[in-house]
């Protein structure tokens, strides 16, 4: 299956599908979103989770299930060729318990799937660098 060039609008439909299945019950919805063979890491260093039941486990692991109070607002930054970068905010619970902010780059198969799904998340309160005791250096 080839590449297909996205844009805007279809990039904020799939963000939108994402945060819906988030919200849903299972895992099968997650087939409409990614591709049989789709790559997903947390983050830049973390090993990707590869393929539709390992992501399928990943969610099933990671969320406290359909009922779990979060918001997430979403903002595209670019869209060239096949590949699509947003800026979110994420927060959860009701008074908020947890925030942080996230830039997703997200590659699209062919038919509009997910291929790649890869996030950098940052924390709040976190250091946006390593220092030099961390580092080794």
């Amino acid at each position: 299956m080839g590449r297909m060039a996205t844009d805007r609008a279809a990039f904020a439909a799939w963000i939108e599908a994402y945060e819906r299945s988030w919200r849903t019950a299972g895992t099968d919805h997650l087939r409409a979103l990614f591709t049989e063979d789709a790559r997903y890491r947390h983050s830049p260093y973390d090993e990707p989770i590869v393929g539709l039941p390992a992501i399928e486990a990943d969610w099933d692991q990671e969320r406290d299930g359909p009922a779990e109070v979060f918001t997430m607002a979403a903002e595209i930054v670019a869209v060239e060729g096949d590949t699509g970068v947003a800026k979110l905010v994420v927060t959860y619970g009701d008074p908020v318990t947890q925030e942080y902010r996230d830039l997703w780059l997200v590659r699209f198969a062919g038919d509009g799937r997910c291929a790649s799904f890869e996030e950098w998340p940052f924390w709040p309160d976190e250091p946006w660098a390593a220092s030099a005791a961390q580092s080794g250096r």
